[in-house]
């Protein structure tokens, strides 16, 4: 099968995966150039309530293909960082699933998403400064924005690969499973995220990523909406609630 990203949707949940096993899944600039697209396509869809984004088999991304940088590195970059924010400014809850090698611009993209989870054994890096590339701004406030300053630095100037253990001390993951747990953990996770009000979810994650000019806008909303009704009812009814609210 060719280099590719495949989708599915499977109880409310989207999940996309990076498809190009011969070279750890790394990205092609047809892949690049894919994936917004398809974003918007999942976003436009009622039935999808979250996204998880994940790699064939046993490695998460090993970053983009050489081969396309060699042949236009600009291009290759600008290309990822349009995929990049396509990703970060996906309108509902994303996680990225990751095994093994979470590298270059693999690392780029789990950046991009609200919440990363990874099984032990995986490795991360940004490594532009093995190929005397400068890593974009946007890209770097982001990794700053996760695991600080100095994390950022160590990462950007060695091109180091760190550890599982590593990464979530530092801020990059948000949950480390067992070998084996990361699929039973995702399902059961997105699962909770399918469930919640898509309101509270929208709003959270607009205020998160400093759009706080949109307070008005979300206040408006939650006076039109029933969810918080639905919510209070559904607590003091014991009951799972059933919210209503979409975009």
């Amino acid at each position: 099968m060719e280099p590719r990203l495949l989708h599915e949707v499977t109880d409310s949940v989207a999940t996309v995966v990076i498809h190009h096993p011969g070279k750890r899944n790394a990205m092609t600039a047809a892949m690049w150039r894919a994936l917004p697209p398809l974003l918007d396509t999942l976003a436009a869809d009622p039935a999808v309530r979250a996204l998880v984004l994940t790699g064939e088999g046993d490695t998460f991304c090993a970053g983009a293909d050489i081969s396309t940088l060699r042949k236009s590195p600009g291009e290759a970059q600008g290309l990822a960082v349009l995929a990049e924010e396509a990703l970060a400014a996906f309108p509902k809850p994303t996680l990225a699933a990751i095994r093994g090698h979470c590298v270059g611009g693999g690392a780029q993209l789990a950046a991009a998403c609200d919440l990363r989870f990874a099984e032990q054994g995986a490795l991360f890096g940004v490594t532009p400064a093995k190929l005397g590339i400068v890593y974009p701004a946007s890209s770097t406030r982001r990794l700053v924005s996760l695991v600080g300053p100095g994390t950022a630095k160590y990462l950007l100037f060695s091109a180091e690969l760190i550890d599982a253990e590593r990464a979530l001390r530092t801020g990059f993951l948000d949950e480390l499973l067992p070998e084996g747990e990361l699929a039973k953990r995702v399902a059961e996770f997105t699962r909770v995220l399918a469930a919640r009000s898509r309101l509270t979810q929208a709003a959270a994650k607009e205020f998160a990523n400093g759009r706080t000019d949109r307070d008005s806008h979300w206040t408006e909303q939650a006076r039109g909406s029933d969810d918080t009704a639905e919510g209070v009812a559904a607590f003091l009814e014991r009951r799972e609630p059933r919210f209503t609210w979409t975009t």
